[in-house]
């Protein structure tokens, strides 16, 4: 049975289907422990939902298997980025994952057809949940243990087939299914991702602060950006994936042959200044069906401001000069504090 659910997950598009059973992750002390310490920022939804990632039971009762996934989205062979050779000057960098049509739509179209042929495999007692990064399960320390990958220094998972560019998703099953070998952590000496971090959030290894994440602060964080790491951010908008580059096993990223017909080229290195200008309409028009409308129009704005006065190119003024008397006083205050810098680089 769980070939067959195995050779169907490949059919789909997946490139990695390994299973592990339902029990609470050993994993789940330190998580506790990294809330504790507040380094989750202001993601109030994973202390509220601490007790369920602990204990995939209270996410579905009678659980007894969590069926884990990969789905690539390499945009180039290794660690080449072709965002990278684009010139930066009020050019913006999206992370990317985010490159494409939002995975969510993508990647659970794929997981809702391959749940259904789960429960058919197990017959009408069978219940299963599917989830693409939005349920309440430590799914990196669970595909662990499912053998799909191991978490590198940087608590990101790594597969040594698919390096670490792919999406995670997770089907949690009532049906009993065998479990597939944990795999080991294949890291070594290597530090080269704590070594890449811009802003030093990989504060040991194994050991991420949120808070100084530039995902984080261009994707979860709603108010201001802190000062002192407004010029680590560069002119990343959306993401950062400088950790993940930076990691060798990425020699063997696997081709993004799920993701690829989702291929959004526009979001490879998109002008600031076209960013800045747009209006609800615009930005929908956009930005709709892509990852980016987390951010909402209002989040990207700011960010756009923060990579504009890290450019310094002074074509940016005008616009920055508008954006200093924009009613919202988070575009206000950002836009005010990168025309400062754009005018201290050129005088």
């Amino acid at each position: 049975m769980k070939e067959l659910l195995r050779q169907r997950a490949l059919a789909l598009g997946f490139a990695a289907c390994r299973c592990t059973t339902a029990a609470p992750p050993e994993s789940a002390a330190r998580f506790a422990h990294w809330l504790a310490a507040g380094w989750h920022g202001t993601m109030g939804y994973l202390p509220r939902q601490a007790a369920k990632r602990a204990n995939p039971a209270l996410v579905l009762p009678n659980a007894r298997s969590l069926v884990t996934l990969a789905a690539p989205y390499a945009t180039g062979a290794g660690n080449a980025d072709p965002a990278a050779d684009r010139p930066a000057a009020c050019r913006g960098v999206i992370a990317r994952y985010a490159r494409y049509a939002d995975y969510h739509d993508v990647l659970g179209v794929a997981l809702r057809a391959l749940t259904d042929y789960l429960n058919e495999l197990g017959g009408p007692a069978t219940r299963s949940l599917w989830y693409v990064d939005t349920g309440p399960l430590l799914e990196r320390d669970l595909a662990q243990r499912a053998g799909l990958g191991f978490i590198g220094k940087h608590t990101n998972l790594i597969n040594r087939r698919l390096g670490n560019w792919f999406f995670l998703g997770e089907i949690i099953t009532t049906l009993a299914l065998p479990p597939d070998p944990p795999e080991r952590n294949h890291c070594g000496s290597c530090t080269r991702c704590l070594a890449a971090c811009p802003t030093q959030a990989i504060r040991a290894p194994f050991e991420l602060d949120a808070r100084r994440c530039i995902s984080y602060l261009t994707i979860e964080l709603r108010g201001s950006i802190p000062l002192e790491l407004r010029p680590a951010i560069g002119n990343r908008i959306f993401g950062c994936d400088d950790c993940l580059a930076a990691c060798p096993w990425n020699r063997f990223a696997a081709d993004a042959r799920l993701m690829r017909p989702h291929a959004r080229p526009d979001l490879a290195a998109p002008d600031l200044l076209a960013l800045l200008a747009l209006d609800e309409a615009g930005f929908q028009r956009r930005f709709a069906g892509t990852p980016l409308q987390r951010t909402q129009r209002r989040g990207l704005r700011r960010n756009v401001a923060v990579a504009l006065g890290n450019t310094g190119d002074r074509r940016a003024v005008p616009a920055l000069q508008k954006g200093a008397t924009d009613p919202d006083p988070l575009i206000a205050e950002h836009a005010a504090w990168a025309l400062a810098q754009v005018r201290a680089r050129t005088g």
